[in-house]
């Protein structure tokens, strides 16, 4: 029962409402007691020949009221503790999404996506279950076999309603035993169930590529020996299941037979009369539903302790990036100054940074080129604070990002990374997305800005056409150009660009660079590419090579060196010769 005290937090916010439903539920268990002792008396009545039109009248009203009564107060106590229990739902649902929005990078590469969802989704059922049918069935269990068997043994025999519980201890000990074996293969069976909805996820969102390489056979064997674990994980779990009601059956059997075996013996020594003994009968079948109910709270425990850990472990980890405490919010502007000693990934052996000692004015641009594994993404989420410096340091205007509060830090910057991510809404939302309070008007300058305008007046919808799921309708370009309007839109302090050029066409990106050069004079733009064209004209470029700086200056000045950048640019001045038709 530790899962009740774990969620205590909870039942203290909606105190009220499971005060009030549990008073009723008592209430509810109250009256259904009243009826048997009436069945009782119309019996003995009925055997005396003293019962009339006019009694049976009066005792059929009394049931009758009493039956509309618990009506009433069933619907009510429906209402308090189901409800609340819906309420912790909607609760651990939004803890665990603002909790994924404050975990680093890092949490999601030691997280399957489809995990977390099982988090979200299963786990939280089992949850949402122990708070409802959990209290409903254990407080109506303790309540009604309290109050039967104390009603049994005061107003017809002590003696009778102990021989009726002597098979009792055996439920306790059964349902101990199986509650623990349900808890160890529930756990197993959430996880299973967590690697299919983690492989369903997967395979969706890479369809195209399964279907490319032709691999949807393989894929399809791989998800069906997952689901067929997740079916023997889950029969495992049914079978303990089972046990429950085919235990509790063999118990009230006996105790049917030890009552009525019993009973009969005392009404044939005088010692209690028939309808004593019905009503104790009517009691007994009373019983029935509390020992039920004590199997099956033992069940909806279990599953709920299982899932209930799973989620307070998911919730107590910990993010590795955190507002320290002298940060300041204050959107931060001015001079960038990278200062880095070193820098590693958590768990790498080797540094993907080191020496890093970069002075960037405001306004101007810089351009961070390099081979593939160089470091230039890594050095764009050191600024944002997607990981943290442990040997250096990162300044804006003077003053470190550590300095700064999370919020402010990424207020000032404008974001467009490798993987340009779309929400399943319209591209007039889309470009929006930071800043949705934007008019239409503001929306389609950034987008004229991205040379993606006349592309979106092309759509049917225009403005309002849905992109689907990641932009799925949209070519790569066209992605690419819709995140650069997003990030433009926000017309932040800082503008960071990765690799966020790469599907458009040399015109294109020309049209782009102008846009930025013309809009941007006064504010900061970094650029990290492969295509050293989108660089040309940066104030000062970065040439990185394995995480060191190993050449830096302007685009003549770099040429001038005759080294890494000038073989890259007559590499690439070649490769756009061959494009063109041209000879070499």
């Amino acid at each position: 029962m530790r899962v009740f005290l774990d969620l205590m937090w909870f039942f203290k916010t909606r105190k009220r409402h499971y005060i009030f439903g549990i008073l009723m539920l008592v209430c509810v268990t109250l009256l259904s007691l009243v009826p048997p002792q009436i069945v009782g008396r119309l019996v003995n009545d009925i055997r005396n020949k003293s019962l009339t039109p006019h009694i049976l009248a009066v005792w059929l009203l009394i049931i009758g009221i009493i039956a509309f009564t618990m009506y009433v107060l069933r619907y009510f106590w429906r209402i308090l503790l189901f409800g609340s229990a819906v309420q912790l739902s909607t609760l651990l649902r939004r803890q665990l999404y603002d909790h994924f929005t404050r975990m680093s990078p890092k949490f999601y590469q030691e997280h399957r996506v489809g995990d977390l969802m099982a988090h979200a989704t299963n786990d939280i059922s089992a949850v949402e279950s122990t708070a409802m049918d959990g209290i409903l069935t254990l407080v109506d269990s303790l309540t009604s076999g309290t109050l039967v068997i104390a009603t049994m043994a005061l107003t017809i025999s002590w003696k009778l309603t102990l021989i009726a519980l002597l098979p009792m201890p055996i439920i306790a000990v059964t349902t101990q035993f199986y509650g623990t074996i349900l808890h160890r293969r529930f756990t197993k069976a959430q996880a299973a169930f967590s690697d299919t909805n983690d492989k369903v996820q997967e395979n969706i969102s890479g369809m195209r590529v399964i279907k490319a390489f032709g691999q949807e056979d393989a894929e399809e064997a791989a998800f069906a020996e997952l689901t067929e674990d997740v079916v023997a994980k889950n029969l495992a779990v049914a079978k303990i299941d089972a046990l429950f009601d085919p235990t509790i059956g063999i118990v009230v059997a006996l105790s049917y037979f030890l009552s009525f075996g019993a009973g009969a013996w005392f009404v044939a020594h005088g010692q209690l009369n028939l309808g004593q003994l019905t009503t104790f009968s009517i009691y007994l079948g009373q019983l029935i539903w509390p020992m039920l109910a004590f199997g099956w709270l033992f069940n909806i425990v279990e599953r709920g302790r299982a899932s209930n850990d799973r989620i307070r472990i998911l919730l107590g980890t910990k993010t590795d990036i955190v507002d320290r405490k002298d940060a300041v919010d204050a959107t931060p502007s001015g001079d960038i100054l990278y200062n880095v000693e070193e820098f590693r990934y958590p768990n790498a052996s080797e540094p993907t940074l080191r020496d890093i000692r970069v002075t960037l004015l405001r306004g101007s641009t810089l351009g961070i080129v390099g081979r593939t594994g160089s470091g230039k993404t890594t050095f764009l989420r050191l600024l944002l604070r997607e990981f943290d410096v442990e040997h250096g340091d990162i300044a804006i205007g003077g003053r470190s990002i550590y300095h700064t509060t999370l919020d402010s830090l990424r207020s000032a910057v404008a974001y467009v990374p490798q993987d340009h991510f779309l929400f399943s809404a319209t591209i007039a939302d889309n470009i929006a997305f930071a800043a949705p309070d934007k008019p239409l008007s503001a929306i389609q300058e950034a987008a004229r800005d991205a040379q993606i305008h006349e592309d979106i007046l092309r759509f049917p919808l225009g403005y309002a056409t849905l992109v689907g799921e990641r932009g799925v309708t949209l070519s790569g370009g066209q992605k690419q150009r819709i995140s650069i309007a997003r990030a433009l839109l926000m017309n932040a302090e800082i503008l960071i660009l990765d690799d966020a050029l790469s599907a458009v066409d040399a015109r294109t990106e020309s049209h782009i660079l102008e846009s930025l050069r013309r809009n941007r004079s006064h504010k900061t733009t970094i650029i990290a590419t492969h295509r050293l064209s989108a660089v040309e004209h940066a104030d000062l470029i970065l040439v990185l090579d394995e995480g060191a700086i190993v050449e830096r200056g302007s685009h003549q000045e770099l040429l001038q060196l005759h080294g890494v950048y000038q073989k890259m640019w007559d590499r690439q001045q070649l490769e756009s010769m061959v494009e063109e038709g041209g000879i070499a």
